[in-house]
Order: structure tokens, then C-alpha cells, then sequence
């Protein structure tokens, strides 16, 4: 699993998957804010498996 999200990418999804996942517990979206925690997830590893399969790359190093 070789890395393909940049930094702000990483940033976006950790930040926008946090957010999701605070208003699905506050009852202010409905469950599907619990999709957050796939955008955590890959935000955390730096690794999207969509982006792979289409052959998208945000980092610069990588």
C-alpha cells in the first residue's frame, strides 16, 4: 500500500471525516455522517483506494 494523499488532502479528510462523525452523534445529520470515519481512516494511513483505481496521486514525494 504505497502512500497517494498529499497533505491537504490529508488535512481535508481528517478534518471533514471529524466533523461528519460529530454531527452524526449530535443527531444533526443522519447516519450517513458515519461515513466520516472512511475519510478518517484513509486520512490516517494516507492511503485512498479510489484514488488508486484511478490512478489519482495528491502527494509530490510519493
Amino acid at each position: 500500500m504505497t502512500r497517494n494523499l498529499g497533505q491537504i488532502d490529508r488535512i481535508a479528510r481528517l478534518a471533514l471525516g471529524a466533523l461528519l462523525i460529530v454531527l452524526a452523534v449530535t443527531g444533526v445529520i443522519g447516519l450517513w455522517g458515519y461515513l466520516g470515519i472512511i475519510l478518517v481512516g484513509t486520512g490516517f494511513v494516507n492511503f485512498c483506494p479510489i484514488y488508486r483505481v484511478f490512478g489519482i496521486k495528491t502527494c509530490q514525494d510519493c
